[in-house]
């Protein structure tokens, strides 16, 4: 338990190690981009409502016009931390206790982990284990109870884990823990996942991995959404200045369009 328990520690101390850099990434960033950002969100935004009007107008018109989409907005993603641990239940101070019978579904489950064929060596054992699992996934299937509980109890599962009834109350506690922490290695293995595979993740690692080659991305990004800005003023300038001229307001909302897809 002990073991388990600061296995446990470390992963966590991983998992906020990671979330704490990208919190901090994602600030600096929002501090370097930004204000420019925001500019060209507000240029979309008003280069929107401009083409609205010219199609609808062309449409008054008469004129097949394309009705440009809005562009889509992009939220910033969540960046979640890990829910609150549940406490472990305090050590039994009596030497018995009453399990409970398990779930027919934590019955398929232990019996999963005792006879998947993945788990299992290859040869006759993996054979072996194939056909038991078949046997497994029918009994679930069906609900039969009975069949799960006596292909454990003849793999030597405990028959109070099995059936329920009087145990040893401390190894019972054990148990439980054990189970409980394990549980919470998972959550924090995929809570771990989860943040690794985000793109602000993979964007903090290569923009850190270019600056330590004594590159400046987000200078070169700053770059480019200046230059956006720049094309979507100009594009804002003619949009409102092509309405006299059909076939210019068509051509100019089908590029828009063609822009957007």
């Amino acid at each position: 338990m002990q073991d388990l328990q600061r296995y446990l520690a470390v992963l966590e101390a991983d998992h906020d190690g990671i979330r704490a850099k990208l919190m901090s990434f994602r600030l600096r960033y929002l501090e370097a981009l930004g204000p420019l950002m925001r500019e060209l969100d507000e240029l979309e935004a008003e280069l929107q409502r401009a083409t609205v009007l010219l199609a609808e107008a062309l449409q008054r018109q008469g004129v097949d016009a394309p009705m440009p989409a809005a562009p889509r907005a992009k939220p910033w993603p969540d960046i979640p931390g890990l829910p609150d641990p549940v406490p472990l239940p305090p050590e039994p101070t009596g030497p018995m206790t009453d399990l409970p019978p398990p779930s027919l579904k934590t019955l398929y489950r232990r019996a999963a982990m005792r006879f998947h064929p993945d788990l299992a060596p290859s040869g006759p054992e993996r054979e072996v284990c194939e056909q038991r699992m078949m046997v497994v996934n029918e009994a679930y299937a069906s609900g039969d109870r009975a069949r799960l509980e006596s292909l454990l109890l003849a793999a030597g599962e405990l028959p109070e884990k099995v059936m329920g009834g009087p145990a040893d109350a401390v190894r019972a506690w054990l148990g439980l823990c054990e189970h409980m922490v394990q549980s919470r290695i998972r959550i924090v293995q995929a809570q771990t996942l989860v943040l690794q595979n985000l793109q602000m993740h993979q964007l903090r690692v290569a923009i850190e991995r270019a600056e330590a080659g004594g590159m400046k991305p987000l200078d070169i990004m700053a770059n480019r959404l200046r230059a956006q800005i720049a094309e979507r003023r100009q594009e804002l300038y003619i949009g409102e200045r092509v309405g006299g001229d059909a076939n210019l307001a068509v051509d100019f909302l089908r590029k828009r369009s063609q822009r957007l897809a």
